[in-house]
């Protein structure tokens, strides 16, 4: 049945769910008895050089955007241990890996560059003459 599901990104990527493997250790911190024997640390792997859901387009903008997050054999890993529940974190890390790869995949705005308006400008001038006249002022002898 998950071999099936597909995880949507955007319009045109969807990820199918068994491209996505899922690591399963032990959680760090506080706890008790529960997280030194369940566990519930989920590591969420999936291989964005390799994927054939990708786009050619689409693979290099995530190997570009998400570098940091994406090792050397082009392995994405996202580390989810917030809850003490392994499918709470499970769905966690689906959502977080959803939200992550539509973010790398949204085109970025490009920056229209502006100018400042000539009353600006002149404001600014003003401000530098003023300021340049009371150093100036400073310097006088005043006994």
């Amino acid at each position: 049945m998950d071999e099936e599901r597909l995880i949507p990104i955007n319009d045109a990527v969807q990820i199918p769910l068994a491209e996505l493997s899922f690591r399963f250790s032990t959680s760090s911190g506080p706890g008790g008895q529960h997280v030194n024997k369940s566990a519930t640390k989920v590591t969420l792997l999936f291989d964005v050089a390799h994927s054939p859901s990708l786009s050619d387009e689409a693979r290099a903008r995530l190997l570009v955007r998400l570098a940091n997050r994406i090792d050397k054999e082009g392995l994405l890993q996202l580390q989810v241990q917030s809850s003490r529940s392994q499918h709470r974190n499970r769905d966690t890390a689906v959502s977080l890996f959803q939200q992550l790869l539509a973010d790398a995949l949204t085109p970025r705005k490009k920056r229209r560059r502006t100018k400042p308006s000539a009353a600006a400008q002149e404001k600014r001038l003003d401000e530098k003459k003023k300021r340049g006249e009371r150093k100036q002022e400073r310097g006088k002898d005043w006994y």
